[in-house]
């Protein structure tokens, strides 16, 4: 865990995450039963059998190539779609915690096992699952950042990292609150 108490600027965060390894899988484990993927897993339902996954969350809903849905994947995996587009300008803050809390709720089920994907799995879907570990398991953004890269390069734009700070800032100060 990371000890310090604030959170990390923005050329900070992204000196980190630009650090490692740039080449990833398709799909990554990055917590348990917990899955980051882009498009190429996610559009072939041979291989979400074969990892034995049993809900999709797609942060690229209805956008190029990323069309999945309750009929794609049929009836033996549950599937929930955000809109989201890979825009610096774009609200992604507005899904944190409904994803976070649809995560948080499949991970919580005996056997489920969660492909969370975008087009690449790097920004957008990258931020929900950062977003989960913040609100569902109290890490600060920087711990939550390094957990997710030992298993997965990402690197979510400049947009989304600014709505991850504020996310990690209203969180700190309710922890701050709460054991004050």
């Amino acid at each position: 865990m990371d000890t310090r108490c604030e959170t990390p600027s923005l050329k900070e965060l992204e000196r980190i995450l630009y650090g490692g390894k740039r080449s990833g899988n398709h799909v990554d484990e990055v917590w348990p039963n917990l899955f980051l993927g882009d498009m190429s897993i996610a559009n072939d339902r041979y291989s979400v059998w074969k990892l034995g996954i049993s809900h999709v969350l797609n942060a690229a809903h209805g956008k190029a190539h990323c069309h999945g849905s309750h009929a794609f994947y049929g009836s033996s995996v549950e599937y929930y779609g955000v809109p989201a587009d890979d825009l610096p300008s774009f609200n992604l803050a507005s899904y944190f915690q409904p994803c976070a809390d649809y995560i948080h709720q499949v991970l919580e089920s005996p056997g489920a096992r969660l492909l969370v994907h975008c087009a690449v799995g790097v920004s957008r879907s990258a931020s929900l699952v950062l977003a989960y570990l913040m609100i569902h398991h109290r890490l600060p953004l920087l711990d939550a950042v390094n957990t997710v890269k030992q298993r997965r390069w990402i690197f979510p734009n400049r947009g989304f990292l600014r709505q991850l700070r504020a996310l990690d800032m209203r969180l700190r100060n309710t922890q701050t609150l709460t054991t004050a």
